[in-house]
């Protein structure tokens, strides 16, 4: 039977869930959404799967809530998901703040998780990644400086140097989009995490995916996550922290590995 976890006082996350067989729990990254991090891999996920992907408070179709959540929250919650879709046990995949929520649902929930695919994921302890996350949230009322800033610290630089003018200007544009109400609560949750410590302790098949020229999290953060777990496999892409955008085919053949695996 699922391990039972404490009712929150608020609504349920709001969730994508598809496909059939065994779990897949899918858990996002800071500013993002569960549509907006996984969309480009969902159906090829859910041909293999039961996947269930919850959105976080302020993101996606979750409502916003006020105060400033903690990593334990999110992981409680994200398995409150997966138990009231009937999973008992499941596969967990992490992107970026994610993967450090990964971490901690397989730490606080032992014997739920059956392996962890982490990608380009928060390990903690980055003095530069915490005043990079101060910058961007207190850019968040100045759209067309925040774009600019993402555009060179999110994006790898490589695939926007290749990019023609017109869709250099048009991912600008698109980069000034409205924000999520939850980006500064989930920005700073990232930049306070630290999971290095519960590394060690992790003990299912865990793959943990780099991105080469990720300047929001850097490389060393990712591989903090491969060195610190036991056996766990490393992989690295040509891209930024992007990779479902910038290197779609080689992300799609890791993780369907993964799955298939």
């Amino acid at each position: 039977m699922p391990s039972t976890v404490p009712a929150p006082a608020v609504a349920p996350l709001a969730r994508i869930v598809q496909g059939s067989g065994p779990g897949l729990l899918l858990a996002h990254g800071a500013g993002g959404s569960a549509r907006d991090n996984w969309g480009p891999l969902l159906a090829d996920l859910a041909a293999h799967r039961t996947v269930v992907a919850p959105d976080y408070p302020g993101s996606g179709d979750s409502p916003y809530e006020p105060g400033e959540p903690t990593l334990d929250e999110y992981a409680d919650r994200l398995v409150a998901a997966a138990d009231e879709e009937g999973l008992d046990t499941f596969d967990l995949a992490g992107f970026s703040l994610g993967a450090a929520v990964a971490v901690r649902i397989a730490n606080r929930h032992p014997g739920r998780v059956r392996s962890l695919l982490l990608i380009a994921g928060v390990a903690g302890g980055s003095a530069r990644q915490s005043t990079l996350t101060e910058l961007m949230v207190g850019l968040r009322d100045r759209p067309a400086e925040l774009a600019d800033l993402m555009l060179t610290v999110v994006l790898g630089h490589s695939w926007v140097d290749a990019l023609p003018a017109d869709q250099l200007a048009a991912l600008r544009e698109g980069l000034r989009s409205p924000l999520p109400a939850g980006f500064p609560q989930q920005f700073r949750l990232a930049a306070r995490t630290d999971v290095r410590a519960e590394l060690a302790s992790i003990a299912v098949p865990t793959l943990v995916v780099g991105a080469a020229e990720d300047m929001l999290v850097q490389p060393s953060q990712h591989r903090l996550l491969a060195e610190g777990i036991p056996g766990a496999r490393f992989v690295e892409l040509p891209s930024g922290h992007l990779p479902m955008v910038e290197a779609l085919p080689q992300l799609r053949e890791v993780v369907m590995e993964f799955v298939k695996g």
